[in-house]
């Protein structure tokens, strides 16, 4: 299969994801996932799916990306044994259009978090296109791959290397993202900044959990405006039991914080936040804050700051407030380039 189709075949999943008569579908497989997943509310499924076909499945975005790349194999097709996370929706889907689009064949491990989203969009593309049958396999064991790409804990990270020490692989391990205040920031920059933090509950890679801030920062302004998100996190049952163990926890030990209703505010050195808490530390200069976050490149995914202020600054990726969850194709998960990798296999 040549590189067209390919790529013809993603373009035509992007189309039926936004076509009004697949939301009915699309509904009923968010309800599913919500059942395996509780975590995976309706709303942030559709979202997710939404981002997958309006940042990824569109001609243009496919075409310009693909440009960079062979346009196929540079020997015979490889099998590449992707282990795939489960945090938040449909979060696999990046690697399996990489391995796919480099005309590879893919052996999945699909997340117990996540299986019925992934599960649902292989379904499709195989109804989409009866050819890439024959180049999807959903499998429990990855023996018989050629390559791997793994993406865990900083535990299961030495597990997969280990393991897939013999062949070619990408292993990717715990990160997080930071957000970086200056102090002069409006309330429709918090709300944007809002998505950043709870977005799929902060549960994600590039969720802010650690935030940046002028000495003596003032936090009042920013919990009241994220105070009406309240009803949006406790209605999740699962969130609010983590909100409430945390708050104890803080009350218990006479540990200092803020706290807006759903969300705890407190110093802290670590840079992953428990969910339902938003750890900050502070700065006095920009110098000080970009040396900080250059210290530390390999545990963050992404920076985001009021109009994007640190662009530039910093050797990490950085993206203006409310961007951090809509990463493009070439946003690779810990700054690797996927498709140069499998390019070279």
């Amino acid at each position: 299969m040549l590189q067209s189709e390919r790529l013809q075949t993603f373009v035509a999943l992007g189309d039926y994801l936004r076509a009004p008569e697949a939301q009915s579908e699309l509904a009923e497989v968010a309800q599913r996932a919500y059942y395996k997943n509780n975590w995976f509310t309706p709303a942030n499924t559709l979202n997710a799916l939404s981002a997958i076909a309006d940042e990824f499945l569109t001609a243009d975005k496919l075409a310009a990306w693909l440009s960079k790349y062979p346009a196929e194999p540079t020997t015979v097709p490889r099998s590449v044994g992707v282990v795939m996370a489960g945090n938040i929706p449909a979060v696999g889907f990046h690697d399996l259009l990489c391995v796919l689009l480099s005309g590879h064949k893919l052996l999945a491990k699909l997340s117990t978090q996540d299986f019925v989203l992934i599960h649902y969009l292989i379904q499709k593309i195989k109804e989409i296109n009866p050819n890439f049958a024959d180049l999807i396999e959903e499998a429990d064991r990855l023996n018989a791959a050629d390559a791997y790409i793994a993406t865990g804990s900083n535990n299961t990270a030495r597990y997969f290397n280990y393991y897939f020490a013999k062949k070619p692989s990408i292993i990717r391990r715990n990160r997080t993202s930071v957000g970086l205040l200056m102090g002069e920031e409006k309330d429709d920059e918090f709300l944007k900044l809002d998505h950043d933090i709870s977005d799929y509950y902060g549960l994600g890679c590039r969720n802010v959990s650690t935030l940046l801030v002028p000495d003596e920062y003032d936090f009042i302004p920013l919990l009241r405006a994220l105070e009406p998100q309240v009803k949006l996190y406790l209605n999740n049952h699962k969130y609010q039991n983590n909100y409430d163990y945390n708050k104890s926890i803080y009350l218990i030990n006479a540990v200092p914080h803020l706290d807006n209703g759903y969300l705890l505010v407190t110093e802290n050195d670590a840079l992953v936040s428990p969910i339902s808490v938003l750890y900050f530390q502070t700065y006095r200069t920009l110098a000080d804050a970009t040396a900080w976050l250059n210290e530390r490149a390999d545990q963050i995914q992404v920076v985001a700051s009021a109009q994007d202020w640190l662009s530039g600054h910093v050797t990490l990726p950085t993206v203006a407030f409310g961007q951090t969850q809509h990463p493009g194709l070439s946003d690779y998960a810990d700054g690797v380039d996927t498709m140069a990798f499998l390019s070279q296999l």
